[in-house]
């Protein structure tokens, strides 16, 4: 986490899949956040590939419209001067063939001069990453580059090995940006800010003092139009082993030397190997009702649309905590929350409501902090009840957030890799979920707005979740 200037060097940003569904939701409305905020280069180009025959103009409408659909509106920042800046190279890219990529990446550092950085944007499914990765290398844009990976990386241990294989062939390890963006969230970095800088929090850190941990990711919508990508994914390996159990990692590592990049991800990655592997027994998954019949669904898909798992951390800090993880979609709310619940006083109070002890991280939106605490209710009599006081961290301070996928971009070009995960934690992340990822459970049906396979409280049972409780 740098200090420094916060103005990248002059850049060429590389889209690959630069009229995808990814890039076109995500991806160009973070950089135009990014525009807005001015958080870009002095000078750069950003440059879309793709196999079809697109004009720079036709690249240039397809980006107006993704921030008409997905914000921020064009009206809201610089659009003329961001539209001046994109361009598009037809004809895909491979090792045999590289399109026109060449010309154009030659001539935007023909028009911005010196030596600008290349950053490599992988918005693409899995499979094309390790062939991209190759053509890049075989046409010599790697020397000095950055390369930036969705999840998940790889779709098994044998896939994510040999991914990693060919992307050490081309890259230095300090080149590789594996992006998982509910750690760019303003709330997930605070969960170690306030663990390490608060002694309220830093001493009571462990097994001792700290009953559970919930990461608790409930979604109302259903899979819509990306049921083709969920058909080859499903809940465990969309959330589970990438985002769960990466927010896992974030509450459970052990104290860092530093917030700089190489000490967060060596503590982040550690406590990952920390992480017991998962059983039949640890794990619930689910479907919710009318999957079958979305468009794109086999007819006996065995999907899951939910999992819920109960996680142990084998390590002296956390010996006997259970890390409680719940993702799923058509449930009766959506939330991203992060709750540390707090072992209650022994002997305590008579008559103190229980497990009311709790501190809080919702991710999504700007992000909060939410503090839960016993106190005495107003009035003449002595009854205890509970109140939880809340920080919304994009409006409590005079510098605005930024969505996460911003914020890692910005990291990108910044070449900060303190947000990005580690090859050594995510090998031992497939690992972890093998035994369920070969041998799937069979998903148990529940009801649309629901929350999920009532499977899932006994699970975790005499634990309960705080959400929907």
């Amino acid at each position: 986490m740098s200090d420094g200037p916060l103005t990248p060097d002059p850049t060429i940003f590389i889209l690959y899949g630069g009229t995808g569904d990814l890039a076109h939701r995500l991806v160009l409305p973070a950089f135009f956040q990014l525009a807005i905020a001015g958080l870009l280069p002095n000078d750069w180009r950003l440059i879309g590939n793709g196999r079809g025959d697109v004009s720079d103009e036709d690249f240039q409408e397809h980006v107006r419209q993704s921030l008409e659909e997905f914000g921020p509106k064009p009206s809201a920042g610089p659009w003329d001067e961001v539209r001046a800046r994109l361009r598009f190279a037809g004809g895909g890219f491979s090792s045999s063939d590289p399109g026109t990529l060449l010309e154009v990446v030659q001539q935007a550092e023909k028009e911005i001069g010196g030596h600008p950085q290349l950053v490599h944007y992988m918005a693409v499914p899995p499979a094309a990453f390790g062939p991209l990765t190759e053509a890049i290398g075989a046409h010599h844009l790697a020397e000095g580059s950055r390369v930036v990976y969705e999840k998940p990386f790889g779709t098994s241990l044998e896939s994510f090995t040999e991914l990693d294989r060919i992307a050490h062939e081309t890259f230095q390890e300090t080149q590789i940006y594996r992006i998982d963006h509910f750690l760019g969230k303003e709330a997930t970095q605070d969960i170690h800010v306030l663990r390490f800088a608060n002694g309220l929090f830093a001493g009571a850190w462990d097994r001792t003092h700290i009953e559970s941990v919930e990461i608790d990711v409930p979604e109302t919508l259903d899979v819509a139009m990306r049921a083709s990508f969920y058909e080859s994914t499903g809940a465990i390996l969309d959330m589970l082993v990438t985002h769960l159990m990466q927010l896992a990692a974030e509450v459970a590592m052990e104290p860092p030397h530093c917030l700089e990049a190489e000490c967060l991800a060596k503590e982040r990655e550690s406590v990952i190997g920390c992480f017991r592997p998962l059983t039949h027994a640890d794990v619930v998954v689910g479907q919710y009702e009318g999957y079958r019949a979305t468009k794109g669904v086999v007819a006996d898909s065995r999907t899951e649309t939910f999992v819920a798992a109960r996680m142990w951390v084998d390590n002296a800090r956390w010996d006997g905590v259970p890390f409680l993880l719940r993702t799923g979609k058509c449930l009766a709310e959506s939330h991203q929350r992060v709750s540390v619940i707090f072992r209650d006083p022994v002997p305590g109070l008579p008559n103190q409501p229980t497990g009311q002890s709790v501190l809080g991280f919702e991710l999504s939106g700007d992000g909060e902090v939410q503090l839960t605490l016993v106190v005495k209710e107003p009035g003449v009599s002595e009854s205890l009840g509970s109140s939880t006081v809340v920080i919304p961290l994009g409006q409590a301070f005079h510098t605005p957030s930024l969505p996460a996928y911003s914020r890692l971009l910005h990291d990108v070009l910044m070449g900060d890799r303190s947000l990005f995960t580690r090859p050594d934690g995510l090998a031992h992340v497939w690992k972890v979920a093998s035994e369920i990822l070969n041998d799937k459970p069979e998903p148990v049906t529940y009801p649309q707005n629901s929350w999920g396979p009532p499977e899932a409280a006994a699970l975790i049972a005499p634990d309960h979740w705080l959400l929907g409780q």
